[in-house]
């Protein structure tokens, strides 16, 4: 009996599947627990979610816009100006 080479009829490329992860999300989520003799000595939680940037923000999901280390002096200056101006109105409003 030869065997045969048996192909995919539908191939997808890594962009394919990279394409269809980034639009639906994939999640990842696991524990790890070290335990002694009943005594929990660590506990990592994971999680890791992929999705592309619109996703995220339709699920609600913006960190990367507050995140200090991911904003540029300019933003960071004008978030504080922002906040400077609102406790100003704040200010205002209770006098």
């Amino acid at each position: 009996m030869s065997e045969q080479m048996m192909h995919s009829t539908q191939s997808s490329s890594l962009a394919d599947i990279l394409e269809k992860v980034l639009d639906k999300g994939i999640v990842i989520a696991g524990d790890i627990q070290i335990k002694i003799a009943d005594v929990e000595l660590l506990t990592i939680k994971i999680r890791l979610l992929v999705c592309s940037v619109d996703k995220a923000m339709e699920m609600g999901i913006n960190w990367w816009q507050t995140d200090s280390f991911l904003c540029s002096k300019e933003q960071e200056a004008e978030k504080e100006q922002k906040i400077i101006d609102l406790e100003k109105e704040i200010a205002v409003l209770k006098a």
